[in-house]
């Protein structure tokens, strides 16, 4: 039976699940948002030790300023509603992403929620936010080679300058909506990851959905390359 220690989740589908129901985009980023309180408590209790959020893509910038306003609105809410908690349940948050273009308000809010919970260990939840996998791939390349000219670069040079350095890679990548599509999202490290694309919408993703899955990895064989 496969251990499972880390799920990543591409939430999609908040904004046509809002649509079906003739409501604004908005009232499905904020059931979307509601949702993810719902799930927490079952990696706690199962000893999952990372959860992945997509939250917010640097390609998401494309979108209008309108519903970019309320996805930053939802992330601050989130935090604050919920730090307690965060704290009582020993979640970690860890931000994984960019800076750039982000308000002070929203750094320091970031800042802030990191070092509240840092000593937290029962569950870390990755929140990728202002996120791009080639940005970070970019990012990693000028890293090694501003710190590293003359040393051979391997797979483990380029681990411990990505975001999730000292994370292990996600046992199971999760996207919600009917896609079939990483939307560059942590390309380097799920090269062995188990997918599942699910038809349903974010905000109708629930336990027993999660549930099926996590019984449907464990019984997976995984042969990492081998037979």
């Amino acid at each position: 039976m496969n251990i499972l220690s880390h799920v990543a989740i591409i939430m999609d589908g908040n904004g046509r699940w809002a649509n079906k129901k003739n409501k604004p985009r908005k009232y499905g980023h904020l059931h979307g948002t509601k949702n993810i309180k719902n799930l927490i408590p079952y990696f706690v209790k199962k000893k999952i030790s990372y959860l992945t959020l997509f939250v917010f893509g640097l390609d998401n910038w494309n979108r209008p300023q309108s519903e970019i306003s309320y996805l930053f609105f939802l992330l601050e809410d989130f935090l604050k509603k919920n730090m307690k908690y965060l704290l009582d349940n020993k979640i970690k948050i860890k931000f994984i992403g960019e800076k750039k273009n982000l308000t002070k308000k929203i750094i320091n809010l970031i800042k802030k929620s990191e070092k509240l919970t840092e000593k937290n260990n029962k569950l870390t939840l990755i929140i990728a936010f202002n996120y791009n996998s080639k940005e970070e791939l970019i990012n990693v390349i000028k890293k090694i080679t501003k710190k590293n000219k003359q040393k051979p670069i391997t797979e483990k040079t380029i681990n411990n300058y990505l975001y999730t350095a000292g994370i292990p890679d996600p046992d199971i990548l999760i996207r919600t909506g009917s896609h079939t599509r990483l939307s560059n999202f942590l390309l380097w490290q799920i090269s062995y990851t188990e997918i599942f694309f699910i038809k349903k919408l974010w905000p109708d993703f629930n336990l027993e959905d999660l549930k099926k899955i996590v019984t449907k990895y464990k019984k997976i064989k995984r042969n990492f390359g081998g037979l």
